[in-house]
């Protein structure tokens, strides 16, 4: 429940969640038509955490990024691909990005997912 007694716990876009609430991350974004939509969980100097919704047939375009990301799918089916490299995963499923590799993000319908990238630790 937030702050003001109502049950939106919600947060504007890219602000971070309530702290010390529990969260229903599947419920906290919904889906726009032919959108892709980010929400920020957590976000930090050392890494950020978003989830993120797919209207089917939206996804995110080849590119590379300096840190390691993690991708866990919490609704529906998507495909990432690695170094070229086809990874199809469905809900509850996730995958290391590692840093400098190019990847691409292609849905099968429309899908949720968080995303968990990693600044820290890299020399």
């Amino acid at each position: 429940m937030a702050k003001d007694g109502s049950n939106d716990t919600t947060p504007p876009d890219n602000s971070e969640l309530e702290k010390s609430v529990s969260h229903l991350l599947v419920e906290i974004i919904e889906y726009i038509p032919n959108s892709v939509v980010s929400k920020t969980i957590i976000k930090k100097s050392t890494g950020n955490i978003s989830v993120m919704s797919f209207d089917s047939g939206e996804g995110l375009s080849e590119k590379t990024s300096p840190f390691e990301t993690f991708a866990q799918i919490i609704e529906g089916k998507a495909e990432i691909v690695i170094d070229g490299k086809s990874n199809v995963l469905q809900s509850g499923e996730g995958i290391i990005i590692p840093a400098h590799s190019p990847n691409s993000i292609h849905p099968n319908a429309r899908f949720k997912m968080i995303l968990t990238i990693i600044k820290s630790g890299y020399n």
